[in-house]
């Protein structure tokens, strides 16, 4: 069974940053890797699922036209309206995935920290919606933390063995460390220095 929303709920009762996000080095650093592994500079359309206080949503604001969050905690949706405030373009909704899916399309969805929440059969059906979601060119970056996590139905690597399992897209970028794991899948093949015609 997927995680319930009363467990985000409490996490955020009287805590506006449960993780850290905004104090700890790890998830500084982590968040400095995600968005080095973006191989475009700048995308038409991002849609971050699961974006909690709004941290890494803030950093991706700065690299597209339009940027579309949602959290399955209210009180976590206010705090990324909050703090994506300074952007026109950028949009927060509160919703439960994979149910409450949208519609638009996006060249990138950024599943960040959230995969291991969902039971098996509800992350088939969150990455069967993304990848119809996906632009003839678009591109799914996910980043899980690698030791296991009290009360989830999966770990990282059951949700990433999943996503490659689930997506028909060639992956470019791979990086694992003791902490955390981030691959990146792409409609688009060919490499960052290939489309600048260095290869």
């Amino acid at each position: 069974m997927s995680v319930d929303d009363r467990y985000f709920d409490g996490l955020f009762a009287g805590n506006d940053d449960p993780w850290a996000f905004r104090q700890r080095w790890y998830e500084q650093r982590k968040r400095a890797i995600t968005l080095a592994a973006l191989p475009r500079a700048h995308y038409r359309a991002i849609f971050e699922p699961g974006c909690a206080n709004g941290e890494l949503s803030f950093e991706l604001a700065s690299r597209c036209d339009r940027l579309l969050c949602c959290d399955t905690a209210a009180t976590a949706a206010a705090l990324a309206r909050t703090r994506l405030g300074p952007f026109d373009h950028a949009e927060v909704r509160h919703s439960r995935l994979p149910a409450d899916w949208p519609e638009e399309q996006f060249d990138l969805i950024v599943l960040s920290e959230i995969g291991y929440y969902l039971d098996a059969e509800d992350l088939k059906r969150l990455i069967q919606r993304a990848e119809q979601s996906l632009t003839a060119d678009g591109q799914l970056l996910a980043c899980h933390w690698r030791p296991p996590i009290d009360g989830c139905p999966l770990n990282a690597r059951q949700v990433h063995e999943l996503l490659h399992e689930q997506l028909p897209l060639a992956r470019l970028v791979l990086h694992q460390e003791a902490d955390f794991l981030l691959e990146l899948w792409s409609r688009e093949p060919r490499s960052v220095a290939t489309l600048e015609g260095l290869r």
